[in-house]
């Protein structure tokens, strides 16, 4: 899982099925600042299940945690997903977002 923001959204007219009624974000990972960063592309692009918006903090997670969020057993078409809109945070010593 990561934290990032959302930056911009995706609209696919051809799709595979399983992405049908899932909207997808495009979220880049947030520098929190603990050390070195993951090894990670970003930005990525995310199914919604949650309604967040261009702007907002998300929890992204990725593999099966991902498939189950949006639904069912975990059998779908893609690789993350946003399981969390983020109120808020608090970083290293004290800092908060």
């Amino acid at each position: 899982m990561f934290l990032g923001r959302v930056i911009g959204e995706v609209w696919a007219t051809r799709k595979v099925s399983d992405l049908e009624g899932h909207r997808l974000l495009v979220v880049e990972a947030l520098d929190t600042g603990s050390g070195p960063p993951a090894p990670m592309v970003t930005p990525v692009v995310a199914a919604d299940p949650l309604g967040a918006g261009v702007g907002e903090e998300v929890i992204v997670a990725f593999g099966k945690a991902a498939r189950v969020a949006c639904g069912g057993d975990g059998d779908f078409a893609l690789e993350a997903a946003v399981v969390g809109i983020v109120d808020g945070h608090q970083l290293n010593a004290g800092e908060s977002a």
